[in-house]
């Protein structure tokens, strides 16, 4: 008996993903692209089309987004009516619903009915999911903007606040990410050369260039350009970081911008850490309950297990495939998990 296949799309204000996977949690298939989507619907059209060879199969979409949060969009409502317009147009003829946190799936011809539901609804597809699969955890996923900290227990998603604005009020969402973050976001003020000392307010560097620098981030997981236009390797990332101080680095002598990428990426660490304190002070999940990583950044989830004193059990055991499919579906949970769930129509 053949498996019944569902392809979850994820529209992100930077990446598009899409995950073909089974009910059972099978991964087929698991891709994502860069979208610039601030710049126009034009973006989403040809990243679909881009992806779309690798993504047959299929007849049944889930669709979830943050993209409708760019500045290509006057406001929210507008992001998710016309991002379901889009991908309704892409996938013409297709069974495509939109996922709407709690109400579940909608038909795509009611996503502005259901728009507050179905805005930035991506982390609630994934909890839910996680939720599926274990009896109680923090759902932490560390994507290349942002991270989610969602905690689950007794196949219910525990949420404190819905919407961006309230999940920023609750710290279960913080702006910081794996590869665009600039490094300015991070701290205003480092330790060099025996001094701590201001850095500059500008977008010299991003996070991704600390990531490279601590030998941390995953080669493939940049996909947009760098601050200056230029490559990444570890000698042009520390140049960009040097920069951040008002200093030029020397190609043959890294180990101070390493030191400084590592004290930077603790910072960051921090962050998390004092935001999941908040999240886990409400008592809702019991000592025992794991910290669940998503995202490109899981290597930051799994440090925050570490300093949480808490199990660490990553995404990929949530699912089964083989070893690229479930890599991608554990960088791209959110779509990973409306394929799951669409699968069960």
């Amino acid at each position: 008996m053949t498996e019944h296949l569902a392809i979850g799309w994820d529209l992100g204000g930077a990446h598009l993903k899409a995950v073909r996977a089974t009910a059972y949690g099978r991964i087929a298939a698991a891709h994502q692209v860069p979208c610039t989507l601030w710049r126009g619907l034009q973006h989403l059209t040809a990243a679909i089309e881009q992806m779309r060879p690798q993504l047959l199969g299929s007849n049944c979409h889930g669709l979830t987004m943050t993209g409708e949060l760019v500045d290509l969009f006057d406001n929210r409502e507008a992001g998710v009516v016309q991002l379901a317009a889009a991908m309704a147009q892409a996938l013409s003829g297709a069974d495509l619903r939109v996922y709407a946190g709690p109400h579940g799936f909608c038909p795509i011809a009611d996503a502005s009915e259901h728009w507050r539901a179905a805005a930035s609804a991506n982390w609630h597809a994934s909890a839910a999911f996680a939720a599926s699969r274990a009896k109680q955890g923090l759902f932490v996923d560390v994507g290349s903007t942002t991270t989610d900290l969602v905690p689950f227990r007794d196949g219910r998603v525990e949420f404190s606040g819905y919407s961006d604005s309230e999940r920023l009020t609750s710290d279960e969402l913080i702006y910081t990410g794996v590869t665009r973050t600039p490094v300015m976001a991070i701290a205003d003020r480092v330790p060099f050369a025996g001094a701590s000392q201001r850095i500059m307010a500008e977008y010299f560097a991003t996070i991704a260039d600390v990531h490279r620098l601590t030998g941390e981030l995953p080669e493939d997981a940049d996909q947009h350009a760098s601050a200056d236009g230029r490559g990444k390797s570890v000698a042009e990332s520390a140049r960009r970081l040097a920069r951040m101080l008002g200093r030029d680095a020397d190609p043959a002598d890294l180990e101070p911008w390493r030191r400084l990428a590592w004290h930077l990426s603790e910072q960051q660490s921090q962050m998390l850490q004092v935001a999941a304190d908040r999240v886990l002070s409400h008592g809702i999940l019991s000592e025992g309950a794991p910290v669940i990583g998503a995202g490109v950044g899981r290597f930051l989830a799994r440090r925050l297990a570490q300093r949480l004193r808490r199990p660490y059990v990553d995404f990929r055991e949530l699912v089964s495939g083989e070893a690229q499919a479930t890599e991608w579906a554990a960088r791209c949970a959110p779509a990973a998990a409306v394929a799951v769930l669409a699968a069960r129509w």
